[in-house]
């Protein structure tokens, strides 16, 4: 996986931050999206994120995965 590659989520992830599902439990899987950054270093410094893939849906939306959680499609 890359910056820029399409993926859909393949698992089921409740968020609660979804905008138009504010404060209420809503289910990613099936969405797609695209890569916009692979989290590795934070000022230069490497880092170890839990959630290093961050997935943009729609202009508003965007979240954070595990590489086990979404697919290149």
């Amino acid at each position: 996986m890359k910056v820029g590659d399409r993926v859909r989520v393949k698992e089921s992830i409740t968020v609660y931050h979804h905008p138009q599902h504010r404060k209420e439990p809503f289910d990613l899987k099936g969405m797609e999206g695209e890569i916009t950054a692979i989290i590795q270093e934070w000022q230069g410094r490497p880092v170890s994120a839990n959630l290093p893939i961050q997935v943009r849906f729609d202009k508003k939306f965007r979240s954070h995965f595990r590489e086990n959680e979404v697919e290149v499609i």
